[in-house]
């Protein structure tokens, strides 16, 4: 089922499948893929022994966790050692895919960062005798650190906001500003020397895009606390982000509906984005 999923959905290639731990680390060490979707309990070594081992080889790939096991004890250590996402038996093919997704943009923003490193270290040579200027960290590192931490980075969404947030930072208001003032902000940037007519329909087009991009991030912190309710980052985020009600009614949706919306309940976007700034602002001065 996973590999018509994968294959279906064209996230990319398998390059092999294994029966068990042992087996499962040696495909992974010779074929050395991007992500290894592996399940918690197998017969010869359980999924966590395996991501251990692999680890201590130097695999730096991504791990998904498979299975039933509703422990949270064990399920804390599997995202303790590196997994990324848990996926929950059975297997629910909405669920598989929106996770993959997630996985993707992970890697694929990884990728890039590691490729700046390595060619930053190159330049270093090239100046022996000066030291590289330390880079400041600005209102949009903190954001998109929060942002990643949500797993909405990759959405359209996030660039409306972390326009948003830099606005925010310019000005530096005293009082937050109406919803449609954020969105104009961020539509006066998208449609520069555009006329009225312009600006306003732009407008509500980042209206659109935030409010899915805000519920992406309900529905992923949703997720992470149906798998483990003690999880570092479903602790921090989903109270401090969203009303408690919210919150559950989304886990409740996904028990029962495996994941479908059911379209009940609404995101409190202007306290998302006002949290967002604020949070940003403490990271930034710590």
């Amino acid at each position: 089922m996973l590999q018509n999923i994968i294959d279906e959905s064209g996230f990319g290639h398998i390059l092999g499948t294994a029966g068990g731990g042992v087996d499962g680390a040696r495909l992974v060490a010779e074929a050395n893929p991007d992500i290894v979707l592996i399940d918690l309990l197998m017969a010869d070594q359980d999924g966590i022994e395996t991501i251990i081992q692999l680890r201590g080889q130097g695999y730096s790939g991504k791990f998904v966790m498979i299975s039933q096991v509703e422990n949270k004890d064990m399920v804390g250590e599997a995202y303790r050692n590196g997994i990324e996402f848990f996926i929950r038996k059975p297997i629910n093919w909405v669920e598989v895919e929106s996770i993959l997704q997630k996985v993707s943009e992970r890697w694929k923003l990884d990728r890039y960062i590691s490729e700046i490193k390595r060619s930053v270290a190159q330049l270093d040579p090239l100046q022996p005798d000066s030291a590289p200027a330390r880079k400041e960290k600005t209102v949009r590192d903190a954001v998109r650190q929060i942002l990643t931490d949500l797993g909405i980075v990759g959405e359209i969404g996030s660039k409306d906001i972390l326009t948003i947030m830099e606005r925010l930072a310019e000005g530096k208001a005293r009082d937050f500003p109406q919803l449609k003032e954020l969105y104009e902000s961020a539509a006066a940037v998208q449609a520069a020397n555009s006329d009225a007519r312009e600006i306003e329909k732009s407008c509500k087009a980042v209206e659109q895009r935030i409010r899915r991009t805000v519920n992406a991030a309900l529905t992923n912190l949703a997720s992470i606390g149906l798998t483990d309710y003690s999880h570092p980052k479903f602790e921090y985020y989903a109270p401090l982000y969203f009303d408690f009600q919210d919150v559950r009614l989304k886990m409740r949706e996904m028990e029962d509906g495996g994941g479908v919306p059911s379209g009940k309940g609404k995101v409190n976007v202007k306290k998302f984005l006002q949290v967002l700034y604020l949070d940003a602002l403490d990271k930034l001065n710590a």
